[in-house]
Parts: structure tokens; sequence; C-alpha cells
């Protein structure tokens, strides 16, 4: 009987995946990309119900279809499944709301490489240079708008940074991966909760951000990284490469921490929870300066125990 309702609910939520990529593939531009969080929710949803093992047979039912029908859509499979499976697994052995997004992520960012890989051998599209010269493109055209407005003043040693750091993007690559696979983690996760706590009625969630707290082994990947990063080495070589992505990675992290206690020492504090969310709104159009100060601060909260420093003077 349990093999029987095991199999009809996988059915189903194989006929639900389906459904929800060709609602994406048929949707206008503007749309489809938001949607694409919605495709890892059936796998979520069903590995949460029966266990990962259970989920790895829907994921391949699932890969099989599209590859018969539409070749180019596995890799929207690919991503969902792989990562779906993983976070699925995670909720049905009752680990809790942050470890799980933790295996969600590693599972989208495995998605998301093994998709990245794909393209590279067997269908020779290079990324790198995909995305140097969209923006080169994007690039000209701004300057290009730049110069008739200023009146045909030199733009060029304004947009000299904008051109190095477009040079710099293809070696993050992996960097940027892993940062789609956490946030692809987190915003499925939450939908799949929604989803969850109305079936089942339960009150499934996130904890607060301002309890969000990041292990001491990140900000040690972070030093080690970046006292790499100063050895001369080949730019080409897999020592820059490692140690750049995972000085970019975990320096994200960083900052990430930094919000969390600024919005934290606002609730110690009694701020209304709008300073903290202005504070963050603004660093985040003034890059240059602010993130790396939040960043510093994301560093002395972890490293220091700032928040049982505070948690003691109170």
């Amino acid at each position: 009987m349990n093999d029987t309702k095991r199999i009809t609910e996988g059915a189903l939520m194989t006929g639900v995946y389906l459904l929800l990529l060709l609602v994406i593939i048929f949707m206008p531009m503007v749309i489809a990309p938001v949607l694409l969080f919605t495709l890892p929710v059936p796998f979520i949803f069903y590995s949460y119900r029966h266990n990962w093992k259970a989920g790895a047979l829907m994921f391949t039912a699932a890969l099989l279809f599209t590859l018969l029908f539409g070749p180019a859509f596995s890799m929207f499979t690919l991503l969902a499944g792989v990562g779906g499976v993983f976070l699925g697994g995670a909720l049905h052995n009752k680990q809790s709301s942050l470890e799980a997004w933790a295996f969600g992520s590693i599972g989208f960012s495995i998605g998301a490489a093994s998709i990245y890989m794909i393209s590279q051998l067997l269908f020779e599209v290079s990324w790198g240079e995909q995305i140097r010269s969209s923006m080169n493109e994007a690039l000209t055209r701004t300057d290009t708008m730049l110069l008739r407005v200023l009146g045909g003043e030199n733009t060029e040693e304004q947009l000299e940074p904008v051109r190095e750091m477009i040079d710099f993007l293809p070696d993050i690559i992996p960097s940027i991966l892993v940062m789609i696979g956490i946030a692809f983690a987190f915003i499925s996760q939450w939908l799949t909760f929604k989803v969850i706590n109305r079936v089942e009625q339960k009150k499934l969630r996130f904890p607060p951000f301002k309890e969000f707290k990041l292990p001491t082994a990140v900000l040690w990947y972070y030093f080690f990284a970046l006292i790499l990063t100063y050895f001369p080495t080949d730019e080409e070589g897999l020592l820059y490469l490692g140690s750049i992505n995972v000085f970019t990675l975990a320096g994200s992290l960083l900052v990430l921490q930094g919000f969390s206690f600024i919005f934290y020492y606002a609730e110690v504090k009694k701020w209304s929870k709008a300073i903290p969310a202005v504070i963050a709104v603004i660093c985040l159009l003034l890059p240059q300066i602010l993130l790396y100060l939040v960043r510093i601060l994301g560093i002395i909260d972890i490293g220091f125990s700032l928040r049982e420093r505070i948690k003691g003077k109170k």
C-alpha cells in the first residue's frame, strides 16, 4: 500500500514539474526567470515526504522525459532535480532549516556546475567569453551614450575599472555558480515551506535573519585564501583560480554575516525594524566602500564573538 502511494505521488509530482516547465517555456521572458525558482519545489516536496532515494527515482524519470521531448530543457531538470533531492532529503532526515539550506546549496551548486561542464564539453559554449563579450558590448553602448551626454568628453578613464572587473569575472565563475546555488536553495526552500505548511498544517520556517551565524571555519578559509592571493602565481593556474574563488565566496558570506549582526544589534538596541533595512540598502547602493566595512563587521562578529560580548553587557 505504501509503495503504491509512493509511486502514485511520484508520478503526480513528476507531472507537476513537467507542467511547471511547460509554463516557463511558453511564458514571456520577463516572467519566466522568476518562475524558475518553483521548478525544484516538486522534487523537494517529494523527497521530504519519502526520502532522497525516492526523490532520486523521480529525478531520473523527469530527466528521461525532458531528454526525450526537449534535450535542451533537461538542463533545467538537472539543476532543479539535484538540488531538490539534496534539500528534500535533508528535510526528511529532520535537519534544521539552516542545515537543510546548506545541503540544498551543495546540491544546487553541483547542478549548476554540471550544466557548466556539459555546456563547455558537449556544446562548446564558453561562459567566460560569453560573459566578457556581452558585458563589453553593454559597456560600449554605455560609453557612447555618455559621450553624447557629456559633449564629447573622454570617458574611457572612468570606465577602465569597470573593464578590469569584466575581465576578472570569468575567473570567479565557480564562485558565481555556488552563489547561484545558495540563492536557489534559499528561495526554493522558502516556497516549499509554504507548500508543506499548507498541506500538512505545519509551521516550518527559517529562523530570523538576526540569528544567522556562520561557522568559524569560513573565517579561516577567507584568511588562507587572502594570503594565497598575495603569492605570485600564474593567472591561469589552479592555485590562483582556487584561492580567488574561495576568497570571493567566503568574503560574500562574511558580508552576509555582517548584515546579520546589524539586524541583531538593531534588535538589542530596540531600533525600528526599518533602520537596519535602510542601512542594508545604502550599503548595496555604495558597495565599493560600505560592503568592505560590513565584511569587517562580519569578521569581528565571528572572530571575537561580538554578539556574546554585547549579550553579556546587556
